[in-house]
């Protein structure tokens, strides 16, 4: 995964840019859900979760990346 991403031009600071944005889209789904939708805080907070899942694996495919910027090569 890591090599494809890598061989599309994906680099390390864009993946580690895209985890801050996905904190940040976390925040703004919870406190939309909350006030949009008549469904609660219980709704508002999975939406919270679930986009805020998308964070440590943005910033895992990052450590790849940089680590094939680094060396050239996958480490696995």
């Amino acid at each position: 995964m890591v090599s494809k991403l890598h061989a599309i031009g994906m680099t390390s600071n864009m993946a580690y840019t895209a985890g801050v944005v996905s904190i940040g889209l976390s925040f703004a789904s919870w406190a939309t859900s909350e006030r949009a939708e008549s469904a609660g805080t219980d709704r508002a907070d999975r939406w919270g979760i679930f986009v805020g899942m998308w964070a440590p694996t943005f910033f895992a495919l990052g450590n790849g990346l940089a680590l094939r910027e680094v060396h050239g090569k996958d480490l696995s």
